[in-house]
């Protein structure tokens, strides 16, 4: 046997750090509103249907926003996917992408979409942390034509269900609202 082949134990190195292992595991906390989803998997499925998905690239300076853009009757008006306009027949939405600068330390990046018909903002997500993003705005319709709304203090679908102050444990899955 050739001994470039043999195992080789190199002097001095450790065993990987259970505490990096374990955060390597984990998946995006969400923060939506005043509501915590720890561990997720970045997808957030609005009255049974996936809707919102959020990605951190920390590596490329960017969050990333997938969402499907609805009128208040649930007809399909839009869709954002990874930061890109690829439906938006009326030219309604516009989005602008800050991409964190590495020389700035604080720097972090974020993501709005806005209608432009009224200016309002229909969705405001930013990295607040390593695997932890923040949804603190949203004004935007469910495929069921419900209004989801999101401030820094709930999170409201329609009339009946308000999430305020929330803590959710997804075990690396999907974030049900409504």
């Amino acid at each position: 046997m050739s001994e470039s082949l043999a195992p080789q134990r190199t002097i001095g190195a450790s065993a990987p750090d259970p505490a990096e292992a374990e955060s390597s595991r984990q998946g995006l906390e969400l923060l939506i509103g005043s509501n915590k989803f720890r561990n997720t998997n970045g997808v957030v499925r609005i009255q049974g249907k996936e809707q919102l998905f959020l990605e951190s690239k920390p590596e490329q300076g960017l969050l990333l926003v997938t969402i499907d853009l609805y009128g208040n009757a649930g007809t399909h008006i839009g869709h954002l996917r990874r930061n890109v306009l690829v439906l938006n027949p009326t030219e309604q939405f516009s989005v602008d992408v800050h991409r964190a600068d590495d020389s700035v330390t604080a720097d972090l990046p974020w993501v709005r979409v806005t209608d432009q018909s009224t200016g309002q903002t229909v969705l405001e997500a930013c990295v607040v942390a390593h695997k932890k993003i923040q949804v603190a705005l949203g004004k935007f319709y469910s495929h069921k034509g419900m209004l989801v709304d999101i401030t820094p203090h709930y999170c409201r679908i329609g009339s009946g269900t308000t999430l305020f102050g929330d803590v959710s444990e997804n075990k690396g899955g999907t974030v049900v609202l409504g």
